[in-house]
């Protein structure tokens, strides 16, 4: 029999994270790039907190908004998004973070499967607003994220954010209530058919903000100064609006500025020492890095994620501008972080060709997530750096169901959560996915890898993206054929992409056929839509071959 201590029972809650930023680092910044006006703004954590108690107030007394409640966010990463994080999760109603890059009809579903009742929105999404608003009858009041004085750009009829909240009181008392009540709901697209919602808890959400302070995860602390350009409506912005002032680090939001040029400033300006963003975001600043002859020498790491980092691109970061690239893995289901790329000691001495092996793996589990690799029959598979299986996880952060009922499949009877990745483990704890379970190239009975192929051919001077994607063969079952988007400029040469690529890969790896594409087709959060590429290339035929 086990014996019981004597700690206290304390509720974890997300409003308990800015009461601390406020009495502990209540001097750090959070800096917006303001979306209605393109201007610098800045408060610090203790402006911060007031101006949040007084949206409490108003969430509570003037919207109606109660416990349960989910209220909707479609906005850039902001001030004001911030302090709607902690506010609306702060009286008990649940942040619902809507991405305004969905199809219009995907977000009137989305706001009604969610029964939103409030939708704040920035300017930029005005005319989306203006076109759904009729069809969403269950929200009682659309926002304005801004003053009265751009409210002319929204023909809907809403209220504007900072009348809203001007005459309420900046004393406000969170409650206190129990750890598991949800506090956000993010809907996944990595799956078939409708999205599948994600509840998170207060507990979740406060437990894996305290695993990405850690010095081999994030490693945030008061003296760093975070640019989320991942956006607060995809997976919470990987934690940080959490982890950052959980830690008291400065902020750096950039609404709606995420092109090249635009990062460059804010990095700059603001002594940007932590960076965090998919591929394409990072492609785009080294475009204008390499091509206006700038530098981001204050960037001590860059964490990317959402599709695995290629070489190219690491190569170029780190062996031209000194920026270390630290690749994470993780999905919506799992708040999102489960591994994150950090060295161990024993690496220190690799020469640089190893260390780069070593770089584009997805990293080493954090610690909270438990995770087994089984084959097509569920048998667990070794730790042995070869056996590719399915990647299954569990743990505090990661969800036991979706949002009303929908998914059970993606859940094993004894509790595990089916990513739909496709991986290996090793000794180390390092895992490599070598593929989406869904975008495995098989060939003739062996598995050819389309992640390993695709960052393959991303290292040819030639190409700006690649995605290879499995069509059927007569003979071999399926065969990859490659598409590429060239560099602007580059000649579109095939034959030069396969010899590169024969020192690359293994010879029965090589593309069938090269199709080149004049833009990649991407998708809500960043990704290449390789489902898109299918529909484009949906009657494909491999020249020479007879179907």
């Amino acid at each position: 029999m086990t014996l019981r201590a004597h700690m206290m029972d304390v509720p974890l809650m997300v409003s308990d994270i800015l009461v601390h930023a406020d009495n502990c680092h209540g001097q750090q910044e959070i800096v917006t790039l303001l979306p209605e006006s393109l201007q610098i703004h800045r408060q610090n954590y203790s402006q911060t907190h007031k101006r949040t108690k007084k949206l409490a107030n108003a969430l509570t007394n003037d919207l109606g908004i109660e416990p349960g409640d989910r209220v909707a966010t479609i906005a850039w990463n902001s001030h004001r998004h911030f302090e709607l994080y902690y506010a609306i999760s702060g009286v008990g109603a649940v942040v619902h973070t809507v991405n305004p890059r969905l199809d219009p009809k995907q977000l009137i579903w989305m706001l009604a499967h969610a029964e939103s009742k409030a939708v704040f929105f920035d300017v930029q999404f005005a005319p989306l607003i203006d076109g759904i608003a009729a069809m969403c009858p269950g929200v009682k009041n659309w926002i304005l994220l801004s003053d009265a004085s751009h409210a002319d750009k929204v023909q809907t009829d809403c209220l504007t954010y900072e009348e809203v909240i001007k005459d309420h009181s900046e004393d406000f008392d969170w409650p206190v209530f129990d750890e598991n009540a949800a506090c956000g709901l993010c809907y996944t697209s990595g799956t078939t058919g409708d999205p599948k919602g994600v509840l998170y808890s207060h507990r979740s959400s406060v437990l894996h903000a305290m695993a990405t302070m850690g010095a081999d995860v994030m490693g945030v602390g008061a003296s760093g100064v975070l640019l989320p350009v991942v956006p607060m409506f995809h997976v919470n912005a990987w934690g940080i609006p959490f982890a950052a002032p959980m830690a008291g680090a400065k902020l750096v939001m950039p609404g709606p500025g995420l092109d090249g040029a635009t990062l460059h400033t804010l990095i700059d300006a603001e002594d940007v020492s932590y960076v965090a963003g998919v591929p394409t975001v990072w492609l785009g600043l080294l475009n204008y890095l390499e091509a206006n002859d700038k530098r981001i020498d204050n960037v001590k790491r860059v964490l990317i994620g959402g599709s695995a980092l290629p070489e190219a691109l690491l190569r170029a970061y780190e062996d031209k501008y000194g920026v270390i690239m630290q690749q994470g893995w993780g999905m919506t289901e799992m708040s999102p972080l489960g591994t994150v790329n950090v060295a161990l000691p024993k690496h220190a001495d690799l020469s640089r060709e190893d260390e780069i092996k070593i770089k584009l793996k997805q990293g080493r589990l954090v610690f909270g997530v438990g995770m087994r690799i089984v084959d097509d029959e569920g048998n667990e598979l070794p730790w042995d750096g070869q056996s590719s299986g399915h990647v299954q996880v569990r743990g505090p952060w990661i969800a036991s169901a979706y949002f009303k009922g929908a998914g059970a499949e993606s859940f094993t009877d004894d509790g595990w959560f089916q990513t739909g990745d496709v991986a290996h483990l090793d000794g180390d704890g390092y895992m490599t996915i070598t593929d989406r379970s869904k975008d495995v190239i098989k060939t003739g009975g062996e598995w050819i890898s389309s992640i390993d192929l695709e960052n393959a051919a991303m290292g040819h001077p030639g190409v700006e993206m690649a995605a290879a994607v499995g069509m059927p063969h007569p003979k071999w079952q399926e065969r990859p054929l490659l598409v590429v988007q060239a560099k602007e400029g580059a000649e579109k040469d095939a034959d030069s992409i396969i010899k590169y690529l024969s020192g690359q890969v293994p010879k029965w790896w090589l593309p069938d056929a090269i199709e080149f594409i004049d833009a990649m087709p991407i998708g809500a959060t960043g990704k290449m839509l390789k489902t898109k590429l299918r529909e484009i290339y949906a009657n494909y035929e491999f020249p020479g071959v007879d179907a």
